[in-house]
């Protein structure tokens, strides 16, 4: 049994949040959020992609959140696969994007340098705000009425409605929120590591243990604490000033006139800084 939907990305759009507001009403990957099966790790063969669903009821649907959007083969491999799948996809405000994606490089210690200057060196933050070039892809793979596109803002401002329409897409009962402790920055990260060498060993051994599908210790030393320890509890992250949201703004303002353009939508938030944008209830309404 393999997975009717999935969630494709980008990664940082609340793909753990909805991970987890899916959790007990679809059956998903058995002791890891996502697998990296259609991107790192396609070489370890169907059988093994399918070993995570083993527990799948039968009686529900099947699924995995992930963050496939940018890889370069996943489109043509997940088709391969799972022919008939449909797709959510969510798209965030390009600033904050690329700047979360950034703080989860300095406390992975993937980077060592100030957010400027990894503009500068690492073409994935530029690569991952590509939306519409990468939507291109999947629709024309999948076609446009099997991939849902969300906005980011539309999970912050109005979440219930946010999973109703995901529901209505899939195919599955609507999810009530009412008493559930979800939040969407659940694995947002404020600071940077205390000991850079601790993060970076930690990294290692997270991602070897991931490799050899160890989930159960990777999930007991979360829920010890251990990550949390390893990667943050350094100095806090600043806010970005205006006169740099100004500067990647132009710099991404291409591909937000592209992917209004591919889209329908009005993105006019994500063209101004933080400090002049309509509140989130506001964007998510229009």
């Amino acid at each position: 049994m393999l997975p009717d939907f999935l969630g494709i990305g980008p990664g940082r759009t609340g793909t753990t949040w909805l991970h987890q507001a899916l959790e007990g009403h679809v059956d998903l990957p058995h002791g890891i959020k996502e697998t990296g099966f259609f991107g790192v790790r396609f070489s370890k063969g169907i059988d093994w992609y399918a070993q995570h669903f083993r527990y799948a009821s039968g009686e529900r649907k099947i699924a995995e959140i992930s963050t496939y959007f940018i890889r370069p083969h996943a489109p043509e491999r997940v088709k391969q696969i799972l022919p008939n799948c449909r797709l959510i996809c969510a798209l965030r405000n390009p600033v904050d994007h690329a700047y979360s994606v950034y703080k989860l490089m300095r406390c992975y210690v993937w980077t060592r340098v100030s957010f400027e200057e990894a503009l500068s060196q690492s073409p994935n933050l530029d690569e991952t705000n590509r939306y519409a070039f990468h939507l291109k892809r999947w629709f024309d793979l999948f076609g446009r009425e099997n991939v849902l596109v969300t906005n980011y803002d539309e999970l912050r401002a109005s979440p219930q409605a946010y999973l109703d329409r995901i529901c209505d897409f899939v195919g599955i009962e609507r999810i009530s929120l009412a008493g559930g402790n979800l939040r969407d920055d659940v694995h947002s990260f404020a600071r940077a590591p205390r000991n850079r060498h601790l993060a970076q060993n930690a990294r290692h051994v997270l991602f070897w243990l991931r490799d050899h599908s160890a989930y159960r210790t990777t999930n007991t030393l979360a829920r010890l604490g251990v990550w949390r320890y390893c990667f943050g509890r350094g100095e806090p992250f600043p806010a970005l000033s205006e006169e740099l949201e100004e500067k990647l703004i132009a710099r991404w303002m291409p591909e937000v006139v592209a992917t209004e353009e591919l889209l329908g939508w009005d993105l006019s938030a994500w063209k101004v800084p933080r400090a002049r944008r309509k509140s989130p209830a506001k964007t998510a309404a229009a």
